[in-house]
């Protein structure tokens, strides 16, 4: 009994402390959102040289509103989509097809309609219906079609909340293209002073297009196959620009800023009336927004100035940041390769590149960690304890697919294996940490080697001192590299026994070997010399020695060839554009001392910086993002505006840059899989969801 009343005891106590926090959280909120309407208040400010809509930082209440959205943030975990979906497998599809139909049904009778000319779809698909009818709603058998899942849904937020929730559910996740439609009647329409028609003939002309016959779907599936900037296909006449905003600029505004980006009122492009095939990120990426049932509105008729709305033009407004266009059917060319929609059909696809991310293996405790930071200290101390430093900051990025790991466990690196290689990963640079013949944080690497998971590797030796400030600064120093008593060519006889590994990844039948900072080294060249003679020796074959393009202000390499390497791998944000932002709009904290900088600016620079360069040997890289807000907090630096669009633009454009090398040198670097201190991480997250991995297989497989 008394172990009965410690145990209420403490739950009690539990329960006052989480409301405590919990009542704290939304008065910070509170004044956040108090100080911004202050500031703002009847001010324009610029921000990366454009201005801020008039409007901005005025009071807005609608469902949709950022700050109402913070604040629900703050109350707990959200209800993404309907619980009920969980039963009866329904979020589950074995073996899915490539290309998923999504219907929504809300007018029964429209519904055999539309799957009879499913049938006109020449590969095998999957059907997903959100059914709001009330009714059971009964889905005939249909050539090709290989699963159907019919989800209950309330008639809540028109075609677009129940949209969203299969996004969010993860459902819509394994497929490349979508196609969209709905049982929608639009009677409205007839009364409409700029569109013609009534509801049954604009319903007809979008599945003519769409559908209509074998041969037309197979023709759209070509243009996707044979183009990949092209991102959205919708009937003619449905491809609308800014003069059709209607009222719903300011909602759609308020969606994008979960996004972390502007929205350019001048530019609007969307596929109106909701109907239309589409890459697969396009729609797997709005998981990012975390919109729930409490964004929309209750329906009461509304025709305009709703959430529904403002996300049917931001769906366009999203394909443009994800590097992608939208395109009526009647303006597709003639497809090149007549057959390319058999590409959709099952058949192995090769990536377009070699896409490598960097793996972190600091997930596990050591001795040495537990003596430097405290008992069982891996890096999820650090993520766990962030906190926010501006409103609505990312912050804590917590896991949720793969939870908070221990990378000792076979079954965790397996995932993360199968994870990667579902989304056209080729494998992981694993950071290699050797000082003066002492390994640390070796565990997972050597795991890999004794067990048999069939997932190639690489190591890049991170040669830095490992020290307290997290950054490689010479003050602080808990290890260091000394080099006087344990000379570098002795590094190679420690890596050895990886190289000698069948999985371990190569160039043009080289090993992969990088170094972080190799000018830290006395006379490097001599180094790498004696490096290559000992794999001969040792029957490892040739190296292919890069280096980190870290640039001058690190120590970099004015010279790959002349220091003895093979080639140079970027690793953003090192040695690219920091350029900053205004942050009286973010409402920093005040007492904030680091750095903001634009996502969209670096990404933009470094796609041009990577077209213009001829340099076969010189291999680009993309990150996630960055913000070491969890290992700095007050004195971080982040990147503003990372989201799963301007990161697939951006691996969008590197593919088309190293599309001209022979694939062995079509390598892409990726920061990171799992640096998790640094928010760069394509491991899914509660916020963003699977949604930047998804953005690199569309990128690797379109």
């Amino acid at each position: 009994m008394m172990m009965l009343e410690g145990t209420l005891a403490r739950r009690a106590a539990g329960r006052l402390k989480r409301g405590a926090l919990r009542r704290l959280a939304l008065r910070q909120q509170a004044l956040y959102r108090l100080r911004h309407r202050l500031q703002l208040r009847g001010r324009v400010y610029r921000v990366i040289g454009r201005e801020l809509p008039q409007d901005y930082g005025r009071p807005f209440f609608p469902p949709a509103s950022f700050d109402e959205w913070v604040t629900r943030s703050g109350e707990g975990r959200p209800v993404l989509y309907p619980p009920n979906w969980r039963t009866h497998g329904r979020l589950v599809v074995e073996e899915p097809a490539r290309v998923g139909v999504l219907m929504h049904a809300h007018f029964p009778d429209l519904v055999p309609e539309l799957v009879e000319q499913l049938g006109n779809i020449p590969v095998p698909f999957d059907l997903i219906v959100t059914n709001s009818s009330g009714t059971e709603v009964d889905i005939p058998p249909v050539a090709n079609m290989r699963h159907c899942r019919v989800l209950p849904v309330e008639n809540h937020g028109r075609d677009i909340w129940p949209t969203v929730a299969v996004v969010n559910s993860g459902l819509l996740d394994p497929y490349l293209l979508v196609l969209k439609v709905h049982t929608k009647k639009s009677a409205w329409r007839e009364e409409h002073a700029d569109l013609s028609g009534d509801g049954a003939t604009w319903r007809s002309g979008f599945l003519k297009q769409l559908l209509g016959d074998r041969t037309n779907v197979e023709q759209i599936l070509g243009a996707f196959r044979a183009d990949p900037g092209l991102g959205v296909v919708t009937a003619d006449g449905s491809v609308l620009g800014p003069e059709f905003w209607g009222d719903n600029q300011r909602n759609a505004r308020e969606l994008a800023r979960r996004l972390e980006f502007h929205l350019d009122d001048d530019a609007l492009t969307f596929p109106a009336g909701s109907m239309y095939w589409c890459r697969g990120i396009v729609l797997q990426g709005l998981r990012a927004l975390m919109m729930t049932r409490a964004d929309f509105e209750d329906e009461a008729g509304q025709v305009n100035g709703t959430t529904p709305h403002a996300v049917e033009r931001l769906i366009g407004v999203l394909t443009h940041e994800a590097g992608l266009s939208s395109t009526e059917r009647s303006a597709l060319p003639e497809p090149s390769a007549p057959a390319g929609y058999e590409d959709f059909d099952g058949r192995e696809l090769l990536p377009r590149a070699r896409f490598v991310p960097f793996y972190l293996p600091q997930f596990h405790p050591t001795d040495e960690n537990d003596e430097w930071w405290g008992q069982g200290f891996t890096e999820w101390t650090n993520v766990t304890t962030t906190r926010p430093v501006f409103h609505g900051h990312y912050q804590p990025r917590l896991p949720t697919d793969l939870g908070f790991y221990d990378l000792r466990s076979d079954e965790v690196r397996a995932a993360q294996a199968e994870m990667a290689a579902s989304a056209g990963i080729e494998g992981f640079m694993y950071y290699y940490y050797w000082f003066a013949g002492k390994r640390l944080l070796n565990r997972p690497i050597e795991a890999l080697l004794r067990g048999d998971l069939d997932f190639p590797f690489c190591l890049m030796w991170a040669n830095e001192n490992w020290t307290r400030r997290w950054d490689g600064n010479s003050k602080d120093v808990l290890l260091a590299q000394d080099y006087d008593r344990v000379p570098a060519e002795q590094f190679i006889e420690d890596v050895a026994e990886f190289l000698a590994d069948p999985r371990y990844m190569t160039v043009d039948g080289k090993k992969i070997l990088a170094v972080y900072r190799p000018a830290q080294m006395p006379d490097f060249p001599k180094v790498a010399q004696r490096w290559r003679e000992i794999a001969r020796q040792r029957g490892l074959g040739e190296l292919f020695l890069m280096h980190v393009d870290v640039g001058h202000s690190m120590q970099g390499l004015a010279s790959t060839e002349e220091s003895g390497l093979d080639g140079s791998l970027e690793f953003p944000p090192h040695n690219m554009l920091w350029q900053g932002i205004d942050r009286r709009e973010l409402q920093m904290r005040h007492d904030f001392q680091g750095n903001a900088m634009s996502y969209p600016a670096l990404a933009d620079d470094a796609a041009l910086r990577a077209a213009r360069d001829a340099d076969q040997n010189h291999f680009p890289g993309a990150m996630v993002t960055f913000d070491n807000t969890a290992r700095r907090q007050l004195s971080s630096d982040f990147w503003w505006g990372a989201n799963p669009y301007v990161f697939h633009r951006w691996l969008k454009s590197l593919a088309g840059a190293v599309t001209v090398r022979e694939r062995e040198r079509r390598l892409i670097f990726v920061n990171a899989w799992n640096e998790w201190a640094e928010a760069a991480v394509l491991e899914p997250t509660d916020r963003h969801g699977k949604s930047f991995l998804l953005a690199l297989r569309d990128v690797a497989y379109s």
